[in-house]
């Protein structure tokens, strides 16, 4: 990482902590204030102790919701002076967390029994989880994908990417001598015809392609120059394969994440309207 990236980033780094102390005090004056009243009155969802905590969290539900509408209108935000893309960013994460601890003091700390509330209470607590699972990927797949790797590709084209390097590959091939054919269509071929996505990417950018060059390493000076030409023109093919299946499944992670994300937060906004209405009718 360079000296101007760093310089970059340490403004975020102060807003990110700055977010977090506030979390935690505005978390800690939430607990503060729920074991007071737990030690005099009775909390539930339907006395008024309940009901503030529920109405607290839903409109911090709404609000955090804005985040979307935010991201859509990205131009419209900054000509109203609507705030930051990241200052919405730190309010949807931190203020989706404290949503979720509102709902629970809402509910007393206790499992809904109701269909709608049971359904609203899981799939909040899964919306505010993967919320905070999809920070962790955003903050960490850039990082490997920009120290580790030397290709870079779009998601979508790295399947055509992988088939013309993996005929590349079976061309050059084709003219190497028989150890090397024979070594090709055993380690490399197998890896080269399509992308390959493995949890092991998220760890080591590399995929262990070092461990499994190694019998390159050892055919390579037991031939003429010209076939180790060869046989170094694969084994590179084989690195660049290796760094699109990287960037094939960092990418594809976060992909998964925003399906995993996005549609259950669809529904708790749409089963907190059911709840609402139905409180307010009954």
């Amino acid at each position: 990482m360079t000296a101007a990236n760093r310089s970059s980033l340490a403004p975020r780094r102060a807003a990110g902590r700055r977010w977090r102390r506030a979390f935690a005090v505005v978390a800690g004056l939430c607990l503060l204030v729920f074991a007071v009243n737990a030690q005099f009155f009775e909390v539930n969802p339907g006395n008024p102790w309940g009901l503030g905590y529920g109405i607290a969290a839903a409109l911090l539900l709404l609000v955090t919701a804005l985040y979307s509408l935010r991201r859509r209108f990205p131009r419209w935000a900054t000509r109203r002076r609507l705030g930051s893309a990241r200052t919405w960013l730190y309010l949807h994460l931190y203020g989706g967390a404290l949503f979720a601890l509102l709902m629970l003091m809402h509910s007393g700390f206790s499992v809904p029994t109701g269909a709608v509330t049971w359904w609203l209470w899981l799939l909040s607590l899964w919306t505010v989880a993967s919320g905070l699972a999809g920070l962790a990927l955003q903050q960490w797949i850039p990082r490997v994908l920009g120290s580790s790797l030397e290709v870079e590709a779009i998601y979508e084209r790295i399947p055509e990417l992988v088939h013309e390097l993996s005929a590349e590959a079976d061309a050059l091939a084709t003219t190497c001598v028989e150890p090397v054919q024979t070594l090709y269509s055993r380690r490399l071929a197998p890896a080269l015809a399509s992308p390959q996505p493995r949890l092991r990417f998220y760890f080591d950018a590399t995929g262990g392609r070092d461990t499994a060059l190694k019998e390159v390493e050892v055919l390579h000076p037991l031939l003429p120059p010209e076939e180790q030409a060869k046989l170094a023109g694969l084994s590179k093919m084989y690195r660049t394969k290796t760094q699109l299946d990287a960037q094939f499944t960092l990418q594809r992670g976060l992909r998964l994440w925003l399906w995993a994300h996005v549609p259950v937060s669809t529904a708790v906004l749409v089963l907190l309207a059911v709840h609402l209405f139905a409180v307010w009718y009954y």
